[in-house]
């Protein structure tokens, strides 16, 4: 007998939102996921695993993936390469298997082009404030460098109505709910389209007046 094949959750977020702690929660709430690995051509920091957190890479590597056509998604971020392995996902579908990938919002789009079936997820920051804390509490990076991956993360989150669902990252043990209730199928109130975002994503995209930290 076939087996069912299983559902695919695509999870984004800007630079800073939390979303690797988040997803590492839900894997051990839900620890039948399967997680997807994604291969990078980014340095490998010290608190990371090649095998575990990325694959880790070189261009000319990365390269060759691309024209063997071995991604299910690619994309360039800031000023390095990622990219989803085609063979594993699919294996891991066709074996019943519920597959969570973290990508970013480019990577995001090719899925939802190649595998429409898939449920889609964005990660926000409470405030504008918030986000660039957390991004200069990670203590790996210049000013110069976080005054770019602020401008960039801004961008990025002007891709949010992409998305099927929206998490606000204010408190991690609610988000981590939230996400949960996503995989499981319990998440209608978590819908991107719902009205009580509109505050949020007017203060983060652009409105400063808007932005007090004030979370919908």
């Amino acid at each position: 007998m076939k087996a069912r094949r299983g559902q695919l959750f695509v999870i984004a977020a800007p630079s800073g939102a939390g979303k690797t702690s988040l997803v590492r929660a839900l894997m051990q709430r839900q620890p039948s996921l399967r997680f997807s690995i994604s291969y990078t051509t980014r340095r490998q920091r010290a608190t990371e695993q090649h095998g575990r957190d990325y694959f880790f890479v070189d261009k000319d590597e990365f390269q060759r993936m691309i024209e063997a056509h071995e991604f299910l998604e690619h994309a360039q971020v800031f000023d390095n390469f990622y990219g989803t392995s085609r063979p594993q996902v699919e294996a891991l579908l066709n074996a019943g298997e519920n597959v969570l990938l973290e990508i970013d919002w480019q990577g995001a789009q090719q899925i939802r082009a190649r595998l429409p079936e898939c449920h889609s997820i964005f990660i926000l920051p409470p405030s504008r404030a918030a986000l660039e804390s957390r991004l200069r509490g990670r203590g790996t990076d210049t000013d110069e460098v976080i005054a770019r991956r602020l401008r960039d993360s801004i961008a990025d989150m002007s891709h949010w109505n992409e998305f099927d669902y929206v998490v606000i990252n204010e408190n991690f043990e609610r988000a981590t709910a939230d996400l949960e209730a996503i995989v499981t199928g319990k998440a209608e109130a978590l819908r991107a389209d719902r009205a009580q975002l509109q505050p949020l994503i007017a203060a983060l995209l652009g409105n400063p007046k808007l932005d007090r930290g004030d979370s919908p």
